[in-house]
């Protein structure tokens, strides 16, 4: 996910004297039932946990109607303990550290009156899968999370490390967590590895075997949206990632493989775009093994 800009919230928070924020909707009967039921259950999005953190703001911003019924729907299901503590923000999305019972997961809550998904159409449309889709804000938000579903799938299928999705309901999506109990694994921005070239290298073998095995692109293949785990890396946000036939697969294409070249670059080796553009395109994708989890 990328490093987020300051944001205006437009919904200021309020605070009661249990320093709480509060909505207008959630007086309602219904919502006010739903909320108590699963109140001790999201101390993670209230900030007033057991893990301490101070931006009191991501109650408004994620929460509301719909994403109160999605939450109460997966705990219900058993696939949501708790929310603990958020671990990453974006625009479009916050990701939780959150508790099931088979232990800890990440759950991604997409914004729904967020205005930036007025420009996920592009990764929409052309998009066979996601035919016929009405231009409603939430519709696109709920598509968008059962875009990010399959393109997981379909990349662990290909055996390209990603996080195995667990469930989803409207904009809410569960997956494993990448990294360890309490904490999830740093981006690669983040750290220093030791060895750039094998690393690039095995970062344009997943591009390739993304492009020639599982035949899509990412679309945003950049060291944010990738997690060093374990000695490896491992993708994430994949929501805007697009099947071959997209008319602007080949436009991403370049973009993932150009931003990989400055990343290694910057990290202090000499490496050109259309030499790895052709690697990329022209050398044959080993056929990996498929990642567990699968159907």
């Amino acid at each position: 996910m990328r490093e987020p800009e300051d944001e205006e919230w437009e919904d200021k928070p309020s605070y009661g004297d249990d320093s709480v924020p509060t909505q207008h909707w959630m007086e309602e009967p219904r919502y006010k039932q739903l909320f108590n039921e699963i109140e001790d259950k999201i101390s993670g999005v209230l900030g007033k946990g057991e893990f301490e953190w101070s931006d009191r703001r991501v109650f408004d911003s994620v929460f509301d109607q719909s994403t109160l019924l999605a939450l109460h729907k997966l705990m219900e299901g058993g696939e949501i303990d708790t929310l603990d503590f958020p671990i990453a923000r974006g625009k479009e999305a916050h990701v939780f550290h959150a508790t099931s019972s088979t232990g800890p997961v990440a759950v991604k809550i997409f914004h729904t009156t967020n205005a930036v998904f007025k420009s996920l159409s592009k990764y929409i449309d052309g998009d066979p899968r996601f035919g016929g889709l009405k231009r409603r804000h939430r519709e696109i938000v709920n598509v968008w999370v059962r875009k990010e579903v399959r393109n997981l799938r379909r990349c662990r299928r290909h055996g390209i490390p990603a996080p195995m999705p667990r469930s989803n309901y409207k904009n809410v999506l569960v997956m494993d967590l990448i990294g360890s109990l309490n904490e999830p694994s740093p981006r690669l921005r983040d750290v220093t590895v030791p060895n750039v070239e094998k690393v690039f290298n095995e970062l344009i073998k997943m591009i390739s075997v993304m492009w020639q095995r599982a035949t899509m692109v990412h679309s945003d293949f950049s060291e944010y949206n990738i997690l060093w785990h374990e000695d490896e890396p491992w993708i994430i946000d994949v929501g805007q990632a697009v099947v071959e036939q997209h008319p602007s697969a080949r436009e991403f294409l370049v973009r993932d493989v150009t931003r990989i070249v400055e990343w290694a670059n910057r990290s202090g080796i000499k490496v050109d775009v259309a030499e790895s553009l052709l690697r990329v395109i022209d050398d044959p994708a080993p056929e990996l093994e498929p990642l567990p989890g699968l159907d």
